[in-house]
């Protein structure tokens, strides 16, 4: 099992993907299942995925309100390397080509023990009690009836009891980052029990000087210290007791204000982590300019807008969605290592990452576009690391240029419309107007590198022409179309 798990994965990062992946699945299976049985859902109608750890036992646990398995179906699906539930799910349902799951080979779950040395999968089925599975990768497992008995409602539990080689995997950032990379747009709602520090103001404690302890029969007992020569018989000094009378109205009409000190507190709660939702899977006449820009902004980390962006489908012998990006400005290290760099683009299957450095998706000179490639029927091999058809990928790559150059030359068309604007109305000035242009035109090239900055294609050449010049020389299928976006400085 050891060698298995480690031949076919290069990463440990990619355990949390697989069994959000999962819980995902469950989740789907669930769904189906309860449009045509509402009842189904029974008391635990939610469907999300929580992810929780413990510093202490050095466990992560992944839980999910999914269809859960019954005790056959533990022995079947985990028992057996290379077993998909899934797989089985849409052939017993028989719509194979209809539904997206993303369980496809079965060994996903496997890749738990990359970072574990023992896995604890409690589940529990309508079908069934709730049982709780134990492997520790030795080719043996345990199932046990849970003693404690339904504690899920619905649903499965996996718990990771880590290895010392990979505690780091406990910190909560670390975790939420891992999440946020890999399963940020899946369907279901992902929340994870962080631990959060808030300040609050609380009252200083009133000085108990003059007071000690003592410990009695019914416990301690407060009693007043009197100074010596304190006599027993109140005062009877009227005057006195007036004076004292109205201090005590003033200060009860003018109380001092509280004094406070700030203490810090920890606390847990649920925060749910992939709040950015996969806006290409909706339709573009739904999506605002705002939203599109944000999105980008949510995906580069980048703080400005970008040029320009498209947002397509692709149908035909491969099926994809995609939104790709201009950015503001070319990376500081875009040309440092030129032919070392891999594709800006991230490729999603399902929502879920399969990679953000795919070298064969983009060629170099378009290394600089940015965005998300999604599709459903991707044909990935068993760890998701690569495509098995490299006929496929050339179709997609070549949909993905044609759709980025055709992105560029609609900057190169709203530039000369406002080039073409702008020289109609210069020709309706009076002769006049044109003597005072003439004088402007001898005042240097500051201004036209005003106008430069106006022109949105003039911006975009500055950043990226040379990669366009690169384009020409590499790419021999479309190189008129790069010559047509060339720009020179003429005399």
């Amino acid at each position: 099992m050891d060698i298995i798990i480690n031949s076919l994965y290069t990463k440990k990062d990619v355990f949390i993907r697989e069994m959000v992946s999962n819980a995902s699945d469950a989740l789907d299976k669930v769904r189906y299942v309860s449009i045509a049985n509402p009842d189904y859902l029974g008391n635990t109608p939610e469907m999300e995925i929580k992810i929780d750890f413990d510093d202490k036992e050095k466990t992560i646990s992944i839980t999910d309100t999914g269809i859960g398995m019954t005790k056959a179906e533990l022995v079947k699906n985990l028992g057996t390397v290379a077993k998909s539930g899934t797989t089985a799910f849409l052939e017993s349902m028989g719509q194979s080509e209809n539904m997206s799951l993303i369980g496809q080979f079965g060994v996903g779950f496997y890749s738990a023990f990359l970072v574990a040395n023992k896995v604890q999968v409690t589940s529990k089925s309508n079908d069934d009690e709730q049982y709780i599975w134990t492997s520790t990768a030795d080719s043996k497992f345990s199932i046990d009836k849970d003693p404690r008995g339904d504690t899920l409602g619905r649903g499965s539990r996996v718990t990771l009891f880590l290895k010392d080689d990979a505690t780091d995997y406990i910190e909560q950032d670390k975790l939420k980052n891992l999440v946020k990379k890999y399963s940020e747009f899946i369907n279901y709602p992902i929340s994870l029990y962080m631990s959060k520090e808030t300040s609050t103001e609380v009252p200083i404690d009133e000085p108990t000087d003059g007071v000690e302890k003592v410990e009695g029969e019914d416990g301690d007992v407060d009693l007043e210290v009197k100074d010596e020569g304190e006599d027993d018989v109140s005062s009877e000094d009227t005057e006195d007791e007036k004076i004292k009378d109205a201090e005590a109205y003033r200060d009860a009409q003018n109380p001092k204000p509280v004094e406070t000190k700030t203490v810090k507190r920890q606390s847990w709660e649920w925060d749910i982590i992939n709040d950015v939702k996969a806006i290409w899977m909706r339709e573009k006449k739904d999506i605002t300019e705002e939203e599109y820009q944000g999105f980008y902004k949510t995906i580069t980390k980048d703080v400005d807008n970008p040029i320009a962006y498209t947002h397509f489908s692709a149908e035909g012998e491969i099926e994809f969605k995609a939104i790709l990006y201009i950015p503001s400005a070319a990376s500081f290290d875009l040309y440092d290592n030129y032919y070392g760099q891999s594709s800006a683009l991230k490729l999603y299957v399902r929502r879920v990452l399969i990679s953000e450095d795919f070298s064969d998706l983009m060629p170099k000179y378009l290394n600089f576009i940015k965005g998300v490639v999604d599709s459903d029927d991707l044909p990935l091999n068993v760890s998701r690391e690569q495509l098995q058809q490299l006929k496929m990928l050339k179709v997609m790559s070549k949909k993905l240029i044609r759709k980025t150059l055709d992105m560029i030359r609609e900057l190169v068309q709203e530039d000369e419309e406002e080039s073409e604007e702008e020289t109609d109305s210069e020709e309706d000035e009076d002769k006049e107007v044109k003597d005072d242009a003439e004088k402007e035109e001898k005042s240097g090239d500051d201004e036209e590198e005003e106008d430069d900055e106006k022109m949105t294609y003039l911006k975009f050449w500055k950043s990226f022409g040379k990669s366009i010049k690169l384009g020409v020389i590499e790419d021999t299928s479309n190189r008129m179309k790069l010559a047509k976006l060339l720009r020179y400085y003429s005399t």
